[in-house]
């Protein structure tokens, strides 16, 4: 049996992967997959691809484009959701800060360098007409920092997806001042150079079984009661999310990515940009 590892975040958009790998889905096919979580998020499981600390990973669009750009050991493989992510603008629950103009040349909590947190600092200050050469940010790791973070004041907002943060807005430990939604299908599934390389198969195989469990899991009556209990989140919650979520099975074309990198060159995300070849796995 061939292992392969896979990281993810530990949110709901991955119930599909937790329930194909519950009902041993990958290993009747030959693959021992091991699901690794990684709460840092997308700049974090970079770092775990060009360590060979991942085979593939789940990660945030503007996050693994960035890093293949500017010389990341991997490629994307196809899309995992084709719909936006919408990211909450969250402040401390006793925050003096009202509205989102008030956040102007405030400090950003991110969960590290290249995450999505960052970059989707840049595209909502962009939005907002805000110099994005002034936006600043401060290292907080996780969720749990950003919560240190706002509730000690050294960092003044934070952005991170509205459904997994609403408990910690029901709990008055956030307030959120408004939603960002990504200009970009939010997902993106990316493998390192040398694995997929070298098992072309294995990758194949390991994809066939997310495509069939995500293309079929809004269709489960259990669908939405099964991400409530396991993120803790409230039913009502999460109809509303699988509402506006959709997964992909589908490649990436060339105009896609032309399309995405023009937008991250808009941002100053990026300052230069890639070929479909350096960057996809064909």
């Amino acid at each position: 049996m061939k292992k392969v590892t896979l990281a993810g975040v530990p949110e709901h958009f991955n119930t599909p992967i937790l329930l194909a790998l519950e009902d041993g889905a990958f290993a009747e096919k030959g693959i021992d997959l091991q699901f690794i979580t990684v709460k840092e998020g997308t700049g974090k499981m970079c770092q775990m691809l060009d360590a060979r600390e991942a085979d593939v990973s789940i990660l945030l669009t503007e996050g693994i484009c960035k890093h293949i750009i500017n010389g990341g050991k991997a490629k994307l493989v196809q899309w995992y959701t084709k719909t936006p992510l919408l990211w909450g603008i969250h402040v401390g629950y006793a925050s003096k800060f009202q509205k989102e103009t008030d956040l102007k040349g405030t400090v950003a909590a991110i969960s590290r360098k290249g995450s999505g947190s960052e970059l989707m600092s840049f595209v909502h200050a962009a939005n907002m007409g805000w110099n994005t050469e002034e936006v600043r940010f401060e290292i907080v790791h996780t969720i749990d920092g950003a919560v240190a973070a706002l509730t000690a004041g050294t960092s003044d907002y934070f952005m991170w997806e509205q459904f997994m943060t609403q408990p910690l807005v029901d709990q008055k430990i956030f307030r959120r001042l408004g939603v960002c939604a990504s200009p970009w299908p939010c997902f993106v599934i990316a493998a390192n150079t040398i694995f997929a390389s070298e098992n072309p198969t294995d990758l194949q195989t390991v994809l066939a079984v997310i495509n069939r469990y995500t293309s079929s899991f809004k269709n489960r009556a259990t669908a939405a009661a099964d991400i409530a209990e396991r993120f803790h989140l409230e039913p009502p919650q999460v109809h509303d999310w699988l509402q506006v979520t959709e997964w992909s099975q589908e490649q990436i074309t060339s105009e896609t990515l032309n399309k995405i990198q023009n937008q991250l060159v808009s941002f100053n995300i990026i300052d230069k940009k890639g070929t479909f070849e350096e960057m996809v796995i064909s």
